[in-house]
């Protein structure tokens, strides 16, 4: 199927980019890895009269360390997360999640931003970096603004980025010792596969033997947004990790769970797969705490 008519621009740098942007607002499409926007054009399910291409700005491009925290640019694609020494050093459940993304073809081409923008229940991206307590910047003409990840999805498809923005970088915090993530993602197939169910957890201990100190737990797939679980964290807040407790965790996820029955998978299934995923995922994350 043929694209329709638009217009195209290809901004060189940031500047340039929210300048066009500022003019164009709703009018236009960003344009990245194109794995969404590309097929629901030539699905005819969008027909944006201007596209915007973020291809040749550097800015938006990379991983790098700065004042203690990762810098992930808009533009780095879910491949170059699998393979970047930082993150499989320090991300370990980031990298898990955008390894399980689509497939290797997929992955070459989407990125980060593009993950998070089009916020899908059921996305891979979202559950780790929240768990990893990850902000996202936001650009446009006349100025920046930092937002918590977990505030940035609205809804299905919705999320808080105005007509005129553009997401610039993610930001992460280097975790500190004795902390550790995991991400396990449930589905029928290994390879372009949307999630039934997938959970994210973090813990970080008092010491290698010692308490949880803090820590979060998030689910996605069975809620209209990926969502924290509150309840599994207070669970775990304070206490001894172990078997028993991560049960507990698992029982107070599931019931935070909002899960809806559809042609995948039944609401009480999907329930039912949280209490047992929110368990291995707080191994993992613990296994991972107490190795660092």
């Amino acid at each position: 199927m043929l694209l329709p008519k638009f217009d195209f621009y290809e901004p060189l740098n940031m500047e340039e980019a929210c300048q066009v942007m500022s003019g164009l607002g709703s009018r236009a499409k960003l344009l990245a890895g194109g794995t969404d926007l590309i097929v629901n054009m030539k699905r005819g399910t969008l027909s944006p009269g201007h596209v915007v291409s973020l291809s040749r700005i550097n800015d938006l491009k990379g991983v790098t360390f700065t004042k203690g925290r990762i810098r992930i640019g808009a533009c780095v694609t879910a491949a170059e997360l699998c393979e970047s020494e930082e993150i499989k050093t320090l991300f370990r459940a980031l990298q898990q999640g955008a390894s399980d993304l689509g497939s290797p073809l997929i992955r070459n081409l989407a990125t980060i931003a593009g993950n998070l923008v089009s916020a899908r229940p059921a996305a891979d991206l979202p559950p780790p970096l929240m768990a990893y307590d990850a902000k996202v910047v936001l650009m446009k003409e006349s100025g920046e603004r930092e937002i918590p990840l977990e505030d940035f999805f609205t809804g299905p498809g919705e999320t808080m980025i105005e007509p005129d923005e553009i997401v610039k970088e993610i930001l992460v915090e280097k975790p500190r010792d004795c902390s550790g993530a995991g991400y396990i993602k449930l589905g029928v197939r290994k390879a372009l596969e949307i999630s039934l169910v997938n959970v994210a957890a973090f813990v970080s201990l008092d010491d290698p033997d010692g308490a949880i100190q803090s820590a979060r737990v998030v689910l996605g797939a069975v809620a209209p947004t990926p969502m924290r679980a509150h309840s599994a964290e207070k669970v775990l807040l304070g206490e001894k990790p172990g078997e028993a407790l991560f049960v507990r965790a698992g029982e107070a996820a599931a019931e935070d769970s909002k899960p809806i029955d559809d042609f995948r998978a039944g609401a009480e299934y999907r329930r039912a797969m949280v209490q047992v995923l929110t368990r291995r995922t707080l191994d993992l994350a613990l296994n991972e705490a107490r190795s660092r």
